[in-house]
C-alpha cells in the first residue's frame, strides 16, 4: 500500500504539469497533418491517374517489405488497446481529472491515430493486398489485446512506452528509406512523418521517467529492471491470422523485418543503452539496496545481450503471409 500511495502522489505531482507537456511534445490539430495531405483526392479529376502510379510503384517493393509494412500498419490500428491499457495505470483519473493524465492520453492517441489511417489507406490504394486477410488480423489483435507485463504501475508503463516509441520510430523510419530506395518517394515521405511523430511521443515518455527518477529513484530503478527482466515485448505479440493461433505469425513478421534490417535484436540493445545513457543510470547514487542491485544488473544488460544476439540466426525462408497478393 506505501508503494501504491507513492507512485500515485508521484503521478499526481507530474499531473501538474501536463498542459506544458502537451504543449511541448504533441502538435495542436489545427496545423497537424493529416492522412489526405499525402494521398490521392477522390474529389479531383486526376485521383485515377493518381492512385495508378501509387500502383506502379507499390509494384517495386519487395514482399518482405508488403510483410512489414503491412504488420507495422496491423500495429498501430491496435490503438484502443494502447489508450486503454494507460487509462487504468495507477494516477491516471479520467473522470475527475480530465485535465492531467487522461488528456494526455488521449491527445496522445489521438495524434497516433493517424498513423494508421495513413498506412491502412495507402496499402488498400496499392492493390498489393488482400484487404480482408489484413483486417481481420487487425480484428484478432485488437479482440486478443497484449500482455506488456506492466500491469497497472505507471514506472513499468513508462519505461515500456519510452523504449516502444524509439522502437516504432526506428521501423517506420527505415521502412521510409527503404521506400525511396526502391524509388517510392511518396511512401517514404508518409513513413517519415509517422517516424517523427514516434520521436517526438518517445522523448515525452522518457521525460516521465526523468522526472520519476528524481523524486522516487529506488522505486523506479526496481521498475526498469524488472521490465528488462521479462523482455519488452512488441505491442503486435499476439499477430495472428484468420483460424490461427495467438501469436501465430508473430515470429514471422519479426523475421521479415530482421532480415530487410528494420528492426533488430541489435537495435533492441542500442534502444536500451541509449535509455541507460539519458536517464543517467550508471551514475545515479541515494539508491536503497535493491535499486542499487537493479542498478547493477541495468549496466551489465547490454553485453548480455549482445552475446546473446550473436548466435540468434534468423530464417531466410519467407513466410507466405495471407495479407500479400
Amino acid at each position: 500500500m506505501e508503494k501504491l500511495n507513492q507512485r500515485i502522489e508521484v503521478m499526481n505531482h507530474l499531473a501538474l504539469g501536463m498542459d506544458g507537456i502537451v504543449d511541448k511534445y504533441l502538435i495542436p490539430i489545427e496545423t497537424n497533418w493529416q492522412p489526405s495531405d499525402f494521398l490521392p483526392d477522390p474529389s479531383k479529376d486526376s485521383f485515377f491517374d493518381e492512385v495508378k502510379e501509387l500502383q506502379q510503384a507499390a509494384r517495386e517493393l519487395p514482399y518482405d517489405y508488403w510483410a512489414v509494412l503491412i504488420g507495422d500498419m496491423i500495429t498501430e490500428e491496435a490503438l484502443p488497446t494502447y489508450e486503454s491499457s494507460i487509462m487504468v495505470v495507477q494516477g491516471v483519473d479520467m473522470i475527475n481529472e480530465p485535465h492531467g493524465w487522461a488528456r494526455w492520453t488521449r491527445a496522445w492517441t489521438a495524434e497516433e491515430n493517424r498513423h494508421g489511417d495513413l498506412l491502412n489507406k495507402y496499402i488498400y490504394l496499392s492493390g498489393r493486398v488482400n484487404m480482408k486477410a489484413v483486417e481481420t488480423s487487425t480484428q484478432y489483435l485488437i479482440a486478443d489485446g497484449f500482455d506488456i507485463k506492466t500491469d497497472d504501475d505507471p514506472y513499468k508503463t513508462f519505461v515500456y512506452t519510452s523504449f516502444q516509441e524509439l522502437a516504432t520510430n526506428i521501423s517506420h523510419r527505415r521502412t521510409g528509406a527503404l521506400a525511396k530506395k526502391h524509388g517510392n518517394a511518396s511512401l517514404s515521405k508518409m513513413c517519415a512523418m509517422i517516424a517523427a511523430d514516434e520521436m517526438r511521443h518517445h522523448k515525452a515518455y522518457k521525460s516521465f521517467i526523468t522526472s520519476i527518477f528524481e523524486l522516487d529513484p529506488s522505486d523506479m530503478m526496481v521498475a526498469f529492471a524488472d521490465m528488462m527482466k521479462q523482455k519488452i515485448v512488441m505491442p503486435a505479440h499476439f499477430l495472428r491470422e484468420l483460424n490461427g493461433e495467438k501469436g501465430g505469425i508473430y515470429g514471422h513478421f519479426s523475421d521479415a523485418a530482421q532480415r530487410l534490417g528494420v528492426y533488430t535484436g541489435k537495435d533492441y540493445i542500442d534502444i536500451l543503452e541509449i535509455l541507460l545513457n539519458d536517464w543517467n543510470i550508471s551514475t545515479m547514487t541515494g539508491l536503497n539496496g535493491a535499486a542499487e542491485k537493479a542498478q547493477d544488473y541495468l549496466m551489465r544488460l547490454p553485453d548480455r545481450l549482445t552475446r546473446l544476439t550473436e548466435r540468434i540466426k534468423v530464417p531466410e525462408l519467407e513466410y507466405k503471409f495471407s495479407w500479400v497478393d
